[in-house]
């Protein structure tokens, strides 16, 4: 049987390059080129490599996190070693913390810049 290989996770933002900054500065990945306003990838290096898309929506309303009228529709989870320097950068890119550590010790949520949720998650 052929399985099915995943080519990209899209989130959508009114802000394509604004957004792929923000993650290519968290993982160190490089936007692909390419002059489209409209849809811009982010590739990680090396065979098999990730791909983290943004696509616009001018009318992109953010989730709420934890509850509330626009649901989280899904997050990416980022795996670090200690979360000091890494919550450091997401705040310096313009993340906003949403939930901390103390009832999971082990990942935090915050938001992106257009709103959607994401973990850092320990290593380990």
């Amino acid at each position: 049987m052929s399985h099915a290989r995943l080519g990209t996770v899209a989130l959508d933002t009114p802000d394509p390059r604004g957004l792929a900054a923000f993650y290519g500065a968290l993982l160190g990945w490089e936007v692909e080129d390419s002059s489209d306003d409209e849809w811009v990838t982010l590739r990680s290096e090396g065979p098999g490599g990730g791909r983290l898309s943004f696509q616009l929506a001018a009318d992109h309303v953010p989730p709420t996190w934890p509850t509330g009228p626009v649901p989280q529709q899904a997050h990416v989870d980022l795996h670090v070693s200690h979360y000091a320097e890494a919550e450091a950068q997401v705040l310096a890119l313009g993340g906003r913390l949403l939930e901390g550590d103390a009832d999971h010790p082990t990942w935090r949520v915050y938001a992106d810049p257009s709103g959607h949720p994401f973990c850092l998650c320990l290593e380990g």
